[in-house]
Order: structure tokens, then C-alpha cells, then sequence
């Protein structure tokens, strides 16, 4: 009921000008503009002054009418349209043309309060308008006159009020840290807003604390949230200090603690693991972003409240999940990928995960989840992890959260004297099919090679449930490799783009090639391939294989290979 009320009455304020003539705290001023640390390209400046609007790989050409008006060709589109981040390309132009585009562009959407589209009320999408028409304030305004000024500013209070006083929609984690940023930059860049400082500051405080971990990743384990929030958080930090306002002690903490979770998260060519959601990330912002980050410190080796683990040897990175589902309340894009791994040398990626698209997720967003998209095991073609499966209750939730998962994630790492050595286990099949997946790796020293051990074993004193028992292990490939499968059937050489050469084998087991899917190119999804070993946990168990860089050529590698047997793991 208070939330309805809450509602209500924005929806009232909103839609009156009297009213919001005396609605206490409205702004005459603008006092500041806060930094947009995102990426900008002026030559979008010319496509949109055309009326080409490219957004989320579609284009909508408006031909002379009102692109508010137009039908958006999907919801990522149209999120984009109504988040006015569009506003940097022309300002990164910065001629008199494109600030008169600006202006009109605007004034387009300000002087029709009264269109109708549901996703413009949505939080996350209204927080986005309301940081971009504060931090582009100075495109828009620069050469307008007293009328205009007026205008926008009344637009742009009007916008702040269905944010401070409805809340409508807001969901868990990300979009609900993404309003209460927009409030504190309402409250530090307009007149007439102090007296709202305090609180806004206060709610801020809160919530980074309860969603930003210790060790520093984001509750929904999603490394893309790290990405989202610094890009508005260091910029609100510069804004405080802007208005000689001290920043508030739980904002400098939450950013000292995440500025390392992006480097741990980082591969040799600058890319992201992909885990929990994760789509690729715009190296050219990830850098400005990591230019924030005073200490250029080497990544951690472990981050237990998140739940991965990293191991860096010589060239070599492997990044692993090692950690439960997150809280079901912001579960909506996690994924079914515990003890799943990504390795690179230097800058090549090998293994991957098939990571999820940055647009049309919907058509790709139940495979993605699945454990089958990550380099992991997959028991009877089931994954870790059992997501809401209803229409009705995905319309209800706003999405598709895990309700049954691993609930006992366990993960040891020592240094043993050939490298590296983690032992891992969840039990995300224990329920329904009566086993626990455990998972031990070894990196070598000089990081010329990985051994592992896949085994699914009954918890003590209990046994297999069911009749089959069949299970898949899965590698999948980054694009880059050119995979081939070697003719003993136990193995499959891999050569990187740099030339170098791996060699995957399996000690006892066939190994197949198969196709997959790399979902997180920036060109779209890409077609690759899939290293895959099929067994029967009946019959076999446990399962050996190892990755090893050779020293000699694709083709002495092919000639020279012979059938030496891999060293036993340490327990």
C-alpha cells in the first residue's frame, strides 16, 4: 500500500504544473555537470542528426517524424533510446549543429509528458535518462536561451520526482544502486536540492554495503556489474568532491574494493571472464576506468566472499567459479557454471565459457545459463542449477531466478612444489541425482600446463539415484583457436593466433570435437568449437586430462606426439 501510494502521488506530481510549481525542493539551477566516463563516437553525431538512431544492433530511420514515436524493434533498442546515453556521441562532436540536434532532440521528448511507453517509468531506465540529461546538461544548454533553460530543468525535476517519490519497479542489486546514484547527483547538481544530500547519501551508503562483498565483487556475481557501477561511481565521487562535500566513507570503501575485482577479472588481452551474465566489455572504458585505480596493483589470488579463484603461472591465467548461486532476488541472469574455469596464455584465450550476448539475450538467455555454456560437467544433460521455468512467474519475478542449486560449494588451494593445486566440489546434483561433482586442478610452476581430475562420486553412505548415470565434460573454445582432433581419438591440438601450440589429452578417454556458440563477441554471436568427453559414472567415475604447451610447431607437435601417460594428481 505504501508503495501504491508513493506511486500515486508521483504520478500526480508529475502530471500537474501547478503543482509541481509548489512541490517542495524544485530546482532553478543547474550548479554542476557530472563527468560521463563512457566511450563516445562523433561520427554517430552525423547518423543521428540523419535520423538514423543504431541501437543494440538495430537501426530505426525516422523520416521526418518523431523517433518517440516510432515502434522500437526490441526492448534493448528502446531501452537505449529512452536512457538519452545516445546524448554523448553528439557531444563528443561538439558543433553548433549537433548542440542544436541536442536541443531539439529534447525538447521533443520533454514537450510531450503525456506519450505513453511502458518501459520509460521502468527504474533502471529512468536513472539512466536522469544521469544523462545532468551529465550532457552542458550540450544541451550551452547555447539555449532563458525559455528553453526553464524548460529543461522542469522536465528534468519532473523526471527526479518519479524517482525520489514512486520507486516504481525497482529490482534487487544493480538497477536499485543505479537510482539512488541518479538521486545523489540530483541532490548534488541542482539548486534548491541540498536539504536532499544527507538522505541520499545515507540510502547510497546502505546499499553499497549490503551489495558490494568484501572482497569486493558485486552480490550478483556478475563481474559486467563491477563495470556498470564504477562507470557512475567514480564520476560521483569527482561530483562530491566537485561541491567540496566530503564523499561519503562507505562510497571511497565500495571503490577501493572493486577496482581490484576488475583486474582480477581480466585475461592477457584485456577481455572479462564470463561468468554470470557476463557480455563483453568495452576494453577502450575498462581502461579509463582502471586509470582510476591508483595502486596498479597485481590481481588477488582468491576471492572467497565472491566465490572464484585465479591463478596466474608464467603466461598462463586460469580464473574459476567457486561459489553458490546468489540470492535468489538478483539471480535473474546467473548462471548454472559452478567449478566451470576460463585459461589464457598471455594474450590468447583458450578456454572459455560461452558468456551471454550484450543484445537480443532473450533468444540465447536459456542456453547461456545452462551448464552445457560452460567449460564444466553436466550430469545427465541437466545443469548445476534449477531455474523458474513458468511464463506466470517469470512475468511475476521480472525474470527467471535460480530456486535450486549448489548449496555446499567447497574450494582448497595450496602450493605444492610442481604449481598450484585446487580442490574444489559442489553438490548441485546431490538432490536429484544422489552424486557431487569434484573438480581438482594443477598449474604448473612455469604455467607450460594444466592437469585435471573430473570425478562424480555418491555423498558418504548414500548412492546413485536413477538409471543413467551419463555425464559430459565440456571445453569450450575461444573462436581464435583453430582446434583439430588428433587421430588416436584421445587427444586434440589447439593453436593459438600467436602460433603457439597446446595439446588437450585425456588419459583414458575418447575426446570429441563438437560445434558451440561464443556468444559474448562484440560482432555478435560467434560460431566455435567444444572439446567434449562422455563417460557413465557407473562405469568410470572419475575422469583425467590435461592441458600442455608445446615447444615445437603445429606440425612437429602432430609428427613428434606420442602416447605419454600424465602425472598422478597430488591428494
Amino acid at each position: 500500500m505504501g508503495r501504491f501510494a508513493r506511486s500515486m502521488m508521483a504520478r500526480a506530481s508529475g502530471g500537474s504544473v501547478a503543482l509541481s510549481r509548489l512541490w517542495p525542493g524544485r530546482a532553478d539551477r543547474l550548479i554542476i555537470a557530472p563527468h560521463d566516463l563512457r566511450t563516445a563516437d562523433a561520427t554517430r553525431a552525423a547518423e543521428i542528426y540523419a535520423g538514423r538512431f543504431v541501437f543494440a544492433g538495430k537501426i530505426v530511420t525516422c523520416h521526418g517524424r518523431s523517433i518517440f514515436d516510432l515502434d522500437p524493434p526490441s526492448e534493448d533498442w528502446e531501452v537505449a533510446l529512452l536512457g538519452f546515453g545516445w546524448l554523448r556521441h553528439l557531444r563528443a562532436a561538439d558543433t553548433a549543429l549537433t548542440r542544436a540536434n541536442a536541443r531539439s532532440l529534447v525538447d521533443d521528448w520533454m514537450s510531450n509528458p503525456t506519450r505513453k511507453r511502458p518501459l520509460e517509468r521502468r527504474a533502471d531506465v529512468l536513472a539512466r535518462r536522469v544521469i544523462s540529461l545532468l551529465s550532457q546538461a552542458p550540450l544541451v544548454l550551452g547555447d539555449s536561451d532563458g525559455k528553453f533553460y526553464r524548460r529543461y530543468l522542469r522536465g528534468l525535476t519532473r523526471e527526479i520526482r518519479y524517482l525520489r517519490y514512486a520507486m516504481i519497479d525497482i529490482g534487487d542489486g544493480v538497477p536499485r544502486l543505479q537510482v539512488l546514484i541518479a538521486l545523489c547527483y540530483a541532490a548534488l547538481c541542482l539548486a534548491n536540492q541540498a536539504k536532499h544530500i544527507r538522505g541520499a547519501s545515507k540510502k547510497l551508503s546502505d546499499e553499497l554495503q549490503r551489495q558490494i562483498l568484501p572482497d569486493g565483487g558485486h552480490i550478483s556475481r556478475n563481474p559486467g556489474a563491477l563495470v556498470e557501477l564504477l562507470s557512475d561511481l567514480l564520476p560521483l565521487r569527482q561530483t562530491f568532491a566537485a561541491r567540496n562535500i566530503p564523499p561519503p566513507p562507505a562510497l571511497l570503501n565500495a571503490i577501493d574494493r572493486m577496482m581490484p575485482m576488475l583486474r582480477f577479472f581480466r585475461h592477457g588481452d584485456g577481455s572479462f571472464a564470463l561468468f554470470n551474465g557476463m557480455s563483453s566489455a568495452p576494453n577502450d572504458l575498462v581502461a579509463t576506468l582502471l586509470a582510476y585505480d591508483d595502486t596498479h596493483g597485481a590481481p588477488m589470488a582468491s576471492m572467497p566472499h565472491t566465490g572464484y579463484q585465479r591463478v596466474d603461472a608464467g603466461a598462463l591465467t586460469l580464473i574459476m567459479d567457486t561459489g553458490a548461486p546468489p540470492p535468489p532476488s538478483v539471480s535473474q541472469d546467473a548462471h548454472a557454471g559452478c567449478l566451470s574455469f576460463e585459461l589464457s596464455s598471455g594474450p590468447s584465450r583458450i578456454v572459455i565459457n560461452c558468456g551471454m550476448p550484450a543484445t537480443g539475450r532473450d533468444n540465447w538467455r536459456a542456453f547461456a545459463r545452462g551448464s552445457a555454456a560452460h567449460s564444466t560437467l553436466t550430469y545427465h544433460d541437466n545443469s548445476s542449477c534449477q531455474f523458474v521455468e513458468f511464463s506466470a512467474m517469470k512475468k511475476l519475478l521480472q525474470g527467471a531466478p535460480i530456486v535450486a542449486g549448489p548449496g555446499n560449494v567447497e574450494s582448497f588451494r595450496e602450493a605444492v612444489p610442481d604449481g598450484e593445486l585446487l580442490s574444489t566440489s559442489h553438490d548441485g546434483y546431490l538432490a536429484r541425482f544422489g552424486v557431487i561433482h569434484r573438480r581438482m586442478l594443477m598449474v604448473a610452476q612455469d604455467g607450460s600446463r594444466l592437469d585435471g581430475e573430473d570425478t562424480l562420486s555418491p555423498a558418504a553412505g548414500g548412492k546413485i539415484k536413477g538409471s543413467e548415470a551419463d555425464f559430459a565434460l565440456r571445453f569450450h573454445l575461444h573462436p581464435s583457436v583453430k582446434a583439430s582432433r588428433l587421430s588416436d581419438a584421445r587427444g586434440v591440438m589447439l593453436v593459438l593466433p600467436n602460433r603457439d601450440v597446446w595439446t588437450f589429452e585425456a588419459l583414458d578417454d575418447k575426446v570429441d570435437l563438437e560445434d558451440s556458440v561464443f556468444l559474448s563477441g562484440n560482432d555478435g554471436p560467434r560460431r566455435t568449437a567444444q572439446i567434449v568427453i562422455r563417460q557413465d559414472a557407473r562405469h568410470a567415475s572419475s575422469v583425467r586430462w590435461s592441458f600442455v604447451r608445446s615447444s615445437a610447431s603445429a606440425s612437429q607437435t602432430s609428427a613428434k606426439r606420442n602416447a605419454r601417460r600424465e602425472p598422478e594428481l597430488p591428494l
